[in-house]
């Protein structure tokens, strides 16, 4: 299959769909709303043009690392894979008819300041050997890595790349490859330095390129995105999904969800699935007429409002605004952006503010119906 062919067939389709409209090199400048009322402003071509929507889906994918080691930006024999796969699509002379390659995994990845493992490197590392190995058998391919992590089927590529002659040479984290641009015999040589740590031997090997598996890194704006989204970030810096179980395309945001490398670094078959699952919980909620709030909701009795915005602070939704009334400023829920968490209700100095459901008259009933009457405790004691 034409990878290739396939995709720019989806694209013309997408381009020509009369109920999609495709904004080329847009930014979003502001966003507000919630599920079902949502409201986008977007430049795009130096105009701001304001959508009304009631989904939103993020899938702003993630980038690819820029190496400061390795010799990469200074020596053009240092490649990252990304770059040496469209080199092998494009059909580059230069690096199908090399004598030899070596790939160095896990670059800007699994170490302190990015301590994640970029998912799709090793496989693929392993699809770009055994491609240049169809394309050149006597070419000489080593993989330096520190775990080989092809997971599910693609371990069968593993063991194919074994059989077909591509070196395998693990090292560990604390003593990584050495690559060199040294002169011998007239010649510029690029030769990278490793230890195997199986054998304990440092090898020496010289080579006409170096391709380095780069880590994937968020994209640059994710910061902004998740800010207008109201969306929290994890740990590495990609979105954070509501559940990685329960709720693996949903977020904090009701009616705002996710897919793709956003989420976090995944093979296409994994974004292509997690896109579909985003596309569903959408369209379950677009094809209805209205939006069905929760029962368990904040309300305000504005008669004791005093407009001191104590609730408006802890609300971590945004649920609660100061509306001007004929009596003044108050206080006012939205009951779609309301999670009924309650901060607001134990926060509010004049008891403004209750929850459906568990008001204080229930609570203290329920209080009262578990914990007997004190006077009603040694009459207990004497019937036991």
């Amino acid at each position: 299959m034409d990878v290739q062919a396939h995709l720019n067939d989806i694209i013309r389709q997408v381009y020509q769909h009369p109920s999609i409209h495709v904004s080329t090199g847009a930014t979003i400048t502001e966003a507000s709303g919630f599920v079902g009322n949502f409201v986008t402003k977007v430049m795009s071509q130096g105009r701001v043009k304001e959508i009304h929507h009631g989904i939103t889906i993020i899938a702003t994918g993630a980038e690819e690392h820029k190496p400061t080691e390795y010799l990469y930006g200074k020596d053009d024999r240092v490649i990252t894979l990304l770059e040496l796969e469209e080199q092998i699509a494009s059909g580059e002379e230069k690096v199908i008819t090399s004598q030899s390659l070596v790939m160095i995994q896990c670059v800007g990845c699994r170490q302190e300041d990015r301590n994640y493992c970029a998912r799709v490197c090793c496989s693929q590392a392993i699809k770009n050997a055994l491609k240049l190995k169809e394309k050149n058998p006597e070419m000489d391919i080593y993989i330096i890595y520190r775990d080989m992590r092809t997971y599910g089927f693609r371990e069968d590529y593993y063991r194919e790349a074994a059989s077909k002659g591509i070196t395998f040479i693990r090292y560990e984290s604390n003593d990584k490859p050495l690559v060199k641009a040294v002169e011998e015999g007239g010649q510029n040589i690029l030769r990278v330095t490793a230890t195997d740590s199986v054998l304990g031997k440092k090898l020496a090997l010289d080579t006409d390129l170096v391709a380095l598996a780069a880590a994937v890194v968020p994209a640059a704006d994710i910061n902004d995105v998740a800010r207008l989204f109201k969306i929290p970030l994890n740990q590495d810096g990609f979105l954070q999904e509501a559940h990685v179980k329960l709720r693996p395309v949903d977020t904090v945001a009701a009616g705002v969800f996710l897919c793709g490398m956003a989420h976090y670094p995944k093979h296409i078959t994994e974004t292509i699935s997690q896109a579909y699952c985003a596309a569903s919980r959408a369209a379950d909620i677009l094809s209805n007429d209205s939006v069905i709030a929760s029962g368990a909701i904040c309300d305000v009795k504005e008669s004791d409002c005093v407009a001191c915005g104590a609730c408006v602070s802890v609300c971590k939704y945004d649920a609660i605004e100061m509306v001007d009334t004929p009596e003044g400023k108050k206080a006012r829920v939205n009951p779609i952006l309301c999670k009924g968490d309650g901060l607001c209700n134990s926060k509010c100095p004049t008891a403004a503010i209750s929850l459906k459901h568990f008001t204080d008259e229930e609570i203290l009933c329920q209080i009262d119906a578990s914990v007997p009457d004190p006077a009603e405790v040694p009459a207990l004691a004497k019937t036991n």
